[in-house]
C-alpha cells in the first residue's frame, strides 16, 4: 500500500507540529522534500534530479537493487530478536573482521553510530578502571548525553554549558588553520605531545585516563587529515597511561578514503583499540558495529554485567551489511573513491589557483573539503559566501553542505559511485558562482573608487587596469590581500 502523497507545504506544516523543534533539515529556509533516489541523484516531489554530494549514508548509492533484494528476502523469510542464533551474525562478523587488522577480532552490532561510540566509552571504562576521556577541538561523535559530553561540536554551542572535568580537549591536528601547520617541521609530534599534556595534567588533579577518541579523518571539524605519525604517537601517550585508542570511522569507513578500506590505515602500522563503524555500513539501514580486541571483550564480560542488543545483529541488518560488502567488491567502489576523488581534488585545485576566495582544497578518496576564506593570510574565514554557494548550488540541483567551526569547508561526501562526470558538473558550477561573487566584490569595490573619484578628482591606478580601461577584478581583490 503506497502512503498519501502530501502538498510539501502541509507535509512543512506537519512536521512543524508533529517533530521537534531542534530536529533541523538541510536547506531549512526552503527544504526540499525528496521521494525516491537512486545512485547517486535523489528526486523530489515533482521529479526534479538532484545530484546528490552530501550522502555518506547512501554508501554504495541510493536504492541499490543487490542490496534492496537482499534486505526484502531476509525480511520475508525472517527477522528476530539478535539472541537467538543465526548463520548471518556470524557470517558478516566474519568478513567484516577479515576487513581489519587481526588483533580486532570481536564484533559488537548495535544500531547507529552513536550507539556505537556509547559502547565503545563503556568498553574502555571497563578494560581500563579509569573514568577520563581526551577527545579533539570540533569533534562530534553522536547525539547521546555521553558523547555530547566529549563532543566540543556540540557543547560549544550551548552557552552555560560546563565542560565535564573528566573530558579533555585536545588541540585539532588542522594544519591549515590549527597551531601547527605545514611549515611546522614536525606537527604529528607537536599535536601528540598536546596530547601527552593533558594526560599529565590530568595526572596532577587525580585523574586516569580511559580512552583517546578521534574521527580517523574529522569530519563537522571541517575535513581534518591529520599529519602521518600523529596516531601512534598519540597512541604511544596513551597506552602509556594506561589508556585505549578508539578510531571513529562512523562517516569515513568502507573503502571511503580510496587507498585503504579504513581510513585509520592511512597512518601507516596503525592498529587502534576500538573501532566505530555506522552510517555507510547498511547503506541507509539503520545498524553499527564495534569491533575490538579480543583482551578488551574478556575484560568487559568479566565486569559480570550482561550485554545484549535487541536489533543489533538481526538477521535482516546482517543480509544488508553482507550486500554493501559485495557492492563495494564488485563495483570497485574504492577504486572509483580514489580516481574520482583524485580527480575532484585536482578540479578544485585549479578552482584555489583561479579564485582567492578559496584558501584550502584537502581529502582522501571521496571524502574532500574546500575551506573558503576572504584572506589567504589572515584565514579570515567565508562563512556567509559559503552558505550563499550552498544555497546556489541547490537552485543548480546540486546538494553539497559547509561544515567545519566556521562552517565555511566546502564537504564532499557522497555515494561511492560518483563520477567524474558528477565532479565535472558541481565544480563548473562553484566555479560560475565563484566567478559571480568576484565580480560582485568587484563592482562594489570599483562604485566605492569612483565615488571618491568625483569628490576629490581622483582616478584609478593604472595597474589595475585590463585592456579596454576597466579594473581587472581579481587584481583588484589581490590588492586586497
Amino acid at each position: 500500500m503506497t502512503a498519501e502523497m502530501f502538498p510539501k507545504e502541509k507535509t512543512i506544516d506537519l512536521r512543524k507540529k508533529h517533530i521537534g523543534p531542534s530536529c533541523k533539515v538541510f536547506f531549512s529556509h526552503d527544504p526540499i522534500k525528496i521521494v525516491r533516489a537512486k545512485g547517486q541523484y535523489m528526486y523530489d516531489e515533482n521529479g526534479v534530479r538532484y545530484l546528490d554530494c552530501i550522502n555518506n549514508v547512501a554508501h554504495v548509492g541510493h536504492s541499490h537493487p543487490m542490496v534492496v533484494k537482499a534486505g526484502a528476502e531476509q525480511m520475508e523469510l525472517l527477522n528476530t530478536n539478535s539472541r537467538f542464533l543465526h548463520d548471518n551474525l556470524v557470517q558478516y562478523a566474519q568478513r567484516l573482521q577479515a576487513t581489519l587488522p587481526e588483533k580486532l577480532s570481536v564484533c559488537y552490532f548495535v544500531n547507529s553510530g552513536s550507539e556505537a561510540n556509547d559502547l565503545a566509552l563503556r568498553l574502555a571504562w571497563e578494560y581500563t578502571g579509569h573514568k577520563d576521556v581526551i577527545t579533539l577541538d570540533n569533534a562530534y561523535h553522536g547525539h547521546v548525553s555521553s558523547l555530547i559530553n566529549i563532543s566540543p561540536y556540540k557543547f560549544h554551542q550551548l552557552a552555560n554549558a560546563e565542560q565535564s572535568k573528566s573530558v579533555h580537549v585536545a588541540l585539532s591536528p588542522d594544519l591549515y588553520r590549527g597551531n601547527y601547520r605545514q611549515d611546522h617541521p614536525d606537527p604529528a609530534t607537536a599535536y601528540a605531545d598536546d596530547v601527552n599534556n593533558l594526560i599529565q595534567k590530568a595526572h596532577e588533579k587525580g585523574h586516569k585516563v580511559a580512552a583517546f577518541i578521534a574521527e580517523s579523518l574529522q569530519s563537522c571539524g571541517g575535513q581534518v587529515i591529520p599529519p602521518a605519525g600523529y596516531f601512534q604517537k598519540v597512541a604511544q601517550h596513551v597506552h602509556q597511561a594506561g589508556g585505549l585508542f578508539i578510531a571513529d570511522e562512523v562517516q569515513v569507513g568502507f573503502g571511503r578514503v580510496g587507498t585503504h578500506f579504513w581510513a585509520f590505515q592511512l597512518q601507516e602500522d596503525f592498529v587502534p583499540d576500538i573501532v566505530t563503524m555506522g552510517k555507510p555500513i547498511g547503506n541507509g539501514h539503520p545498524m553499527s558495529c564495534v569491533v575490538t580486541t579480543r583482551e578488551v571483550a574478556e575484560a568487559f564480560k568479566n565486569s559480570g554485567m550482561e550485554y545484549f542488543n535487541t536489533f543489533g545483529g538481526n538477521p535482516v541488518s546482517c543480509a544488508i551489511g553482507l550486500a554493501v560488502l559485495d557492492v563495494i567488491e564488485k563495483e570497485d567502489l574504492q577504486g572509483n573513491a580514489l580516481r574520482v576523488g583524485g580527480y575532484l581534488m585536482r578540479l578544485l585545485e585549479q578552482q584555489k589557483e583561479k579564485h582567492p576566495l578559496v584558501g584550502d582544497i584537502r581529502g582522501r578518496g571521496l571524502f574532500v573539503g574546500a575551506e573558503l576564506v576572504r584572506d589567504r593570510v589572515k584565514l579570515t574565514p567565508a562563512t556567509a559566501e559559503a552558505q550563499d554557494i550552498i544555497y546556489k548550488l541547490k537552485e543548480q540541483h546540486i546538494l553539497l553542505s559547509a561544515d567545519g567551526p566556521h562552517r565555511n569547508v566546502l564537504k564532499f561526501k557522497p555515494p561511492m559511485c560518483f563520477s567524474e562526470e558528477d565532479a565535472d558538473m558541481v565544480v563548473e558550477k562553484i566555479d560560475q558562482i565563484l566567478t559571480g561573487t568576484l565580480n560582485k566584490f568587484y563592482y562594489e569595490y570599483y562604485s566605492f573608487f569612483t565615488d571618491i573619484e568625483k569628490a576629490l578628482g581622483l582616478q584609478m591606478p593604472s595597474t589595475v587596469h585590463t585592456e579596454n580601461g576597466t579594473p581587472s577584478p581579481q587584481s583588484l581583490w589581490h590588492s586586497q590581500i
